[in-house]
């Protein structure tokens, strides 16, 4: 099979489709044919040389170009020239002027007359089997053979016969005999799936046989092959383009496909093809055509096609025609159109009687002038309005009336009367609706229904509301849509308490109505019924639905606003807060997981309500599937984004912190924002993400997390190494957390950051507590020789001279002192006679041993008042308690029990 094609190799075996082998094989001819041309330029000039017999037969090869050819379709030239050879004259005809005959003297024929006759003969005979029959592609060499294997197939010998034509198709792959009969075989041999690919080839290497085409494709729908079925009409169409059998059935083909718009331009050019006379064939076509439009939503397209048939056949339109015209044109709120098909082809005359003045032209230019069908029709109205009587009754006021003749149904009736209702003519409407009364609305109630809620698209509530009224009450019409009707019509007419009435039994035939719901939430809460309000916004929806179903999810968002609007109006905090941390888990799903954060139900406080909790790894594994949560999240996340926007969400978010602060639920705060700091949408956003993190830190702080705040902390003082705010908030941090791990960190923040005082200090203080104070003394020295009149650093270097001189081992202690309380004396005339300089003397003093002196300063901390400072009671700067218990223990330890229980009874008692 070395001489096959790769595409034909490649369908054979199954790899690809029809399609694809035919797209594979136009490709590869294209290129070839662009080979070819390429070669016939190289060699034009051998092409364009004359050779002596065509010098010889020049004049008859120009004639054989120029004239036309005989009935039996040989040319001219041929007849010329038999006529020379047999001595017959020849007979010039000019339509232009006319001769007279001239006889020619016959004359032997010589040898190139002959041979100039057999070159005409034999271009002749190529021309004619070119032109009357297609040239088959199979050699001469290869015909024998080809008969040879149809005979083996006859005889039987399929496999022998196979090979043939296997053989055939390596030496001629473009003939397309070996196929056919390959498919035969096939065929014959019961597999009906090879012998459809073998006809397939076939059928494209001779392709204008449109029968062939038409039979593959039935070949392919008997296997269920309706694409295949559909390529093959397509390829007999294009041999046969106004076969109306071939359009339809494969129309038909792409109606079950699902290609719409491929049908329906397929139906177009059937009613393009169809001839007048078929008349009921092109309206019963249009009809199909003008529903399916219409089902497809395309209503467009439906008027389209009903107003061609309209126009072509007007005799043949019927009721139906009018009622489908009519529904299109009322659907795409075309009224004026819809009343005048009605008016035309039903029947019915609409007459207004006008002043006498000008009649006529006041009829032209009104919208609702008179329209007749029939002129018997028209005298009639003529008649009626050159009555006396009706001249002088409607002199000052203009009166239109409606006549509708016997045999119209009911259905265009109350289509004419919903186009009356939307161009406010309204005069003709109450003897209608006496008629449309009178009916059974058990079984028009969908006609009361249209008619209401025209009225109702107008304001007219008062003539619906008696309709709707007739619906609610039916067994068969009391349905959802049409209490949603009624309730909407008395809410407009102020009737609030039914209107209330008439939205509960919505939702309790509708529960999933979110309108519904939220309409008779608002009238709860105007007619002060606050509990019902809330029931009305209960949620609808259970987790699991949310979690699969996007449109869920959006209806249950947009309830839940609705809910939680209403709760936080009426002060319900823990009930606001479950509805905020509702929503924000159906968007931080995912977050959620990556961060172990859960959301429970509880009842812990008394009522059950909604809880943040952490949970281990594993139960996040064990209960969710993270790649299905993953694309469901994508899902509902599009349409969660939908209704709220990320601004909206981040406000959302913010009001469940500040919430959750404000009822001390501090753990959940920290929990929130770890979740949202796992929300790629707010971590993106530099700014939020750092307003997260300020969040997390304020939540851990409230909530006594160090550990946790120290992480927050860390990172921010990283980045903002200069802001004194965070090294503050940093101290207090690492002074509640009892942790050290924060000393190495200012050591290696130090080396990169030589030159920050806030540094020096931190390491300074850690170093003392560590007991370092020979490396305490440095830090303290640096940031004095910074800001010499700090008092602050004063106090730090002599306490750390103070601590070195009280050490068991140490070389020159009395130095030390000294050294010690020249700054401790600095510091306190820095700082001023005030309860702080006096204790902290006092103490040092104390620690030394040296407590006569003690005594003094602490007994001056007890003369003075606490020190009054903005946002922090005196109670808590008041040094006295600490001063008097200090000195009850001097007492104590002197022997003076008395005067130490004094000290004590006097400040230490609260």
């Amino acid at each position: 099979m070395s001489g096959f094609s790769p595409e034909l190799i490649d369908y054979l075996e199954g790899k690809i489709s029809f399609e694809e082998f035919e797209r594979r094989r136009e490709e590869r001819k294209s290129r070839e044919k662009d080979g070819e041309n390429a070669c016939a330029e190289e060699n034009s000039e051998d092409i364009d040389a004359p050779s002596s017999s065509r010098k010889a037969s020049g004049k008859f090869h120009s004639q054989d170009e120029t004239e036309g050819e005989t009935a039996d379709g040989v040319s001219k030239s041929v007849h010329r020239v038999f006529a020379s050879m047999i001595g017959e004259n020849e007979e010039e005809d000019d339509d232009e002027e006319e001769e007279e005959e001239e006889e020619e003297t016959p004359e032997q024929p010589t040898a190139g007359d002959v041979f100039v006759l057999e070159m005409v003969l034999n271009r002749e005979t190529k021309k004619m089997m070119k032109e009357r029959r297609p040239r088959s592609k199979l050699p001469r060499a290869l015909r024998g053979l080809m008969g040879e294997a149809n005979i083996r197939f006859a005889r039987g010998e399929r496999e022998e016969a196979i090979l043939m034509c296997m053989e055939i198709i390596r030496q001629a792959p473009l003939a397309h005999e070996p196929f056919s009969t390959l498919a035969m075989i096939y065929e014959d041999q019961g597999d009906m799936e090879k012998s459809l690919q073998f006809e397939l080839i076939a059928a494209h290497l001779n392709p204008s046989d449109t029968e062939e085409w038409v039979r593959l494709a039935e070949m392919s729908l008997e296997q269920d092959n309706i694409k295949q079925a559909v390529f093959c009409y397509t390829k007999a169409l294009k041999y046969d383009p106004t076969n109306v059998r071939y359009l339809w059935e494969r129309s038909s083909l792409y109606e079950q496909l699902g290609e719409h718009k491929n049908a329906m331009d397929g139906y177009r050019r059937i009613l393009n093809l169809l001839s007048p006379s078929d008349g009921e064939r092109f309206m019963q076509l249009a009809r199909d055509m003008a529903k399916s439009y219409y089902e497809a939503n395309d209503v467009t397209s439906a008027i389209e096609i009903i107003e061609e048939a309209f126009t072509k056949h007007p005799c043949l339109v019927f009721m139906e025609d009018v009622n489908i015209a009519a529904e299109l044109y009322i659907s795409s709120k075309q009224y004026d159109k819809a009343l005048a098909v009605i008016t035309d082809f039903a029947g019915i005359v609409l007459e207004k009687k006008v002043s006498e003045k000008c009649p006529t032209e006041e009829k032209k230019e009104d919208t609702a002038s008179v329209v007749e069908t029939q002129e018997s029709q028209e005298e009639a109205v003529t008649d009626s309005q050159s009555h006396p009587v009706a001249e002088s009754s409607t002199a000052a006021v203009e009166k239109v009336n409606c006549c509708i003749p016997e045999g119209v149904p009911i259905d265009i009736t109350v289509k004419l009367m919903v186009c009356l209702v939307h161009l406010n003519i309204l005069e003709p409407l109450n003897p209608l609706l006496t008629t449309l009364v009178e009916q059974n609305p058990e079984e028009m109630g969908d006609l009361y229904l249209d008619v209401a809620e025209a009225f109702l698209d107008v304001g007219e509530y008062n003539s619906a509301l008696p309709l709707l009224s007739a619906l609610v009450c039916s067994e068969r019409y009391n349905l959802a849509v049409v209490w949603l009707r009624h309730a909407e019509c008395l809410k407009a007419l102020g009737h609030m308490e039914r209107a209330a009435e008439s939205y509960a039994k919505v939702v309790d035939l509708a529960p999933l109505h979110l309108d519904a719901r939220i309409s008779l939430s608002t009238l709860q809460q105007q007619l002060g019924r606050p509990e019902k309000a809330l029931e009305a916004l209960e949620p609808m929806y259970d987790p699991d639905t949310l979690a699969q179903d996007a449109n869920a999810a959006q209806q249950e968002l947009k309830l839940l606003l609705h809910r939680s609007t209403l709760l936080y109006s009426q002060g319900k905090m823990y009930g606001y807060i479950d509805t905020l941390l509702t929503m924000l888990a159906m968007l931080l799903k995912v977050a959620m997981s990556r961060a172990q954060v859960c959301l429970i139900s509880s009842s812990k406080s008394g009522e059950r309500h909604l809880y943040l909790i952490k949970v281990s790894r594993d139960k996040i594994s064990d209960n969710d599937d993270q790649e299905a949560a993953n694309c469901d999240a994508k899902a509902i996340f599009a349409v969660l984004t939908s209704v709220l926007t990320k601004d909206d969400w981040w406000n959302l978010l913010l009001k469940a912190i500040y919430s959750l602060c404000d009822l001390s639920r501090y753990k959940e705060a920290e929990l929130l924002v770890d979740s949202s700091l796992e929300y790629y949408s707010f971590y993106d956003d530099r700014q939020k993400r750092k307003e997260l993190e300020y969040f997390g830190l304020s939540a851990a702080i409230l909530d006594k997390n160090f550990r946790k705040a120290y992480n927050y902390i860390r990172i921010m003082v990283m980045e903002n190494v200069n802001k004194p705010q965070l090294w503050n908030i940093f101290n207090q941090v690492t002074m509640q957390s009892q942790d050290v791990r924060h000393h190495r960190f200012c050591l290696r923040l130090m080396l990169k950051n030589p030159d920050n005082h806030a540094l020096c200090v931190l390491n300074g203080h850690n170093a003392f507590v560590s007991g370092s104070f020979k490396h305490a003394l440095g830090q303290y020295v640096q940031a004095f020789r910074a800001k010499p009149d700090e008092p602050l650093y004063s106090l730090c270097i002599g306490l750390t001279f103070i601590h070195m001189a009280s050490q068991k081992y140490v070389l020159k202690r009395h130095a030390l002192l000294v050294q010690g309380f020249s700054f401790l004396f600095r510091y306190m005339d820095l700082r001023g006679p005030c309860q702080e300089s006096f204790y902290n003397l006092g103490r040092s003093l104390h620690q030394l041993g040296l407590l006569h002196l003690a005594i003094h300063y602490y007994q001056k901390v007890l003369e003075l008042p606490p020190p009054t400072l903005e946002g922090i009671e005196t109670d808590q700067t008041d040094l006295r308690r600490d001063t008097a218990f200090n000195l009850s223990l001097i007492y104590q330890s002197s022997g003076n029990i008395r005067m130490a229980q004094k000290m004590l009874y006097t400040y230490a008692v609260v």
